[in-house]
């Protein structure tokens, strides 16, 4: 029935289910008679028809009875309680490893082994929900619970979820697979399943989480193992594609009739939120684009270019480098400058983001849109701190960087998750070369979770955190890294 607990289509929601069904008649069968005594009672021991209180004090028997009867009745709810618990803490033998983060206001997917990763955003259109002033748009069938790109996972193969957060605590939950799991930032949480039914299931974050909380849909996708194999090699040669396009994108001008359509429709699934179809934003929170200086000057381009990149901390604005191609980054930048009535008139090639971003020499530039702003803030933008640290002062930045940026994956104590995340503590990595240390940091390794962080941290807190790995745990070697080994 629609008011009781689902059954999933897992063991282990099976193995809830049938936990809950006997927790609850086991509360309904203490209801009745606990109930039945008193009512009994009330009735055919009552004052009016004479009733006499027998007169007993302490009864050993009684006692014995009252205690030992819940005793046995909890033991038997413990039991299968346990069972159960214990087989949803299992994660060993995976055949498949996920790893699950969560952000405002959307969910990321990475596949181990695999090198394929995406975003999943809700797909459900805004004017389906964004309906103060009059009815909106008819509700879709699965209204709130659609997304652009679901995860996708084989039937009858272990899958194992290692689940942490980007920002706030979100919670990924899935009840037909019985998984509810909380994603906390500077954390890792494990959950597995086993489906064995082919279909698509729903979830959603379960964790109030901000203002779009209720905007961050889960949906998988089980197929067949054969079909799974093939969704992998379409992922596969897509990917290769989206690079392929990505490369002739930075020799290409795109027009401007181009770049404004992809950027509002790159605006309406990942700004609008915040910012408003309107670009007035939320303030304080979520500040207004139409008019603002960021938006509108043109000193202010490859400022603005940074924000969208890399996002800006201690805001709400997260980075899109990593979710977003160059192409869609330029065409959204370019929209925001010349929708609302901003008029620019400037038009951002991919390009131009990559020149700002990156700090190339410009030789992949072909005719920036505008040259002297580009040129101008790039320069600002390279202007990075060289300056040598002493130890302490590398040590205190690098435990700061590290806690906020590595512990997450490889634990505060070093100790890591083998063999997702292997342990730092005594490793060859963090204690052998440290130039090949460094270019793990700055390039990342190809295959694994370890992502680059070239575009995410400065050399100067690169070097800060290699330092503190190379010398924090009891690893000792002594190495001081300075911001000029990172930028060699």
């Amino acid at each position: 029935m629609q008011l009781n607990l689902t059954k999933g289509v897992t063991e282990v929601s099976h193995e809830v289910y049938d936990l809950h069904m006997l927790v609850m008649w086991i509360c309904t069968v203490i209801g009745v008679v606990v109930f039945g005594a008193m009512f009994w009672s009330m009735i055919f021991h009552r004052k009016s028809k004479g009733a006499k209180p027998a007169s007993f004090h302490e009864s050993t028997k009684v006692e014995i009875l009252w205690t030992a009867i819940p005793i046995l009745i909890l033991i038997g709810m413990a039991w299968p309680a346990t069972t159960t618990l214990i087989d949803m803490e299992d994660n060993s033998n995976s055949d498949i490893t996920v790893q699950v983060t969560g952000s405002q206001w959307k969910w990321h997917y990475k596949y181990f082994d695999q090198g394929i990763e995406f975003y999943s955003v809700l797909s459900t259109p805004t004017a389906q929900y964004q309906n103060q002033n009059g009815p909106g748009e008819a509700k879709g069938e699965n209204y709130l619970l659609e997304v652009d790109k679901p995860l996708v996972i084989p039937v009858n193969r272990k899958v194992r979820f290692l689940i942490t957060s980007d920002d706030v605590i979100h919670a990924w939950w899935v009840p037909a697979f019985a998984v509810k799991q909380d994603a906390n930032p500077g954390f890792i949480n494990e959950a597995w399943t086993f489906v064995n039914e082919p279909g698509i299931y729903r979830g959603q974050c379960a964790e109030l989480c901000g203002k779009d909380h209720g905007f961050m849909p889960i949906v998988v996708d089980v197929r067949s193992e054969v079909d799974y194999e093939l969704w992998v090699n379409e992922q596969k040669i897509a990917m290769t594609k989206a690079a392929e396009a990505e490369a002739q994108s930075l020799t290409a001008k795109l027009p401007m009739e181009e770049l404004m359509a992809l950027g509002e429709q790159t605006y309406a699934a990942h700004c609008a939120a915040c910012h408003q179809p309107t670009g007035m934003g939320l303030p304080p929170a979520f500040p207004a684009l139409k008019g603002s200086e960021i938006a509108t000057a043109p000193s202010k381009l490859g400022e603005h270019i940074a924000v969208v990149f890399n996002g800006r901390s201690g805001t709400g604005m997260q980075g899109y480098g990593k979710q977003l191609s160059l192409k869609e980054i330029a065409a959204v930048i370019t929209y925001e400058r010349n929708a609302w009535d901003n008029n620019t008139g400037q038009a951002v090639q991919p390009a131009d983001v990559k020149f700002i971003v990156e700090g190339t020499d410009g030789a992949t530039i072909a005719e920036p849109s505008t040259p002297a702003a580009v040129e101008e803030v790039a320069v600002e933008s390279t202007e990075v701190n060289l300056a040598d640290l002493s130890m302490d002062e590398l040590m205190s930045k690098g435990e700061e960087v590290y806690n906020t940026r590595c512990a997450a994956c490889h634990q505060a104590s070093g100790a890591g998750m083998p063999p997702a995340f292997p342990a730092l503590k005594g490793s060859p990595i963090a204690t052998g070369d440290v130039n090949a240390h460094i270019s793990m940091v700055v390039d990342g390794k190809a295959g694994t979770a370890m992502m680059g962080f070239a575009a995410q941290l400065s050399p100067q807190e690169m070097a800060a955190v290699i330092t503190y790995e190379r010398n924090a745990w009891g690893n000792s070697t002594g190495d001081m890294v300075q911001a000029n080994d990172v930028a060699k």
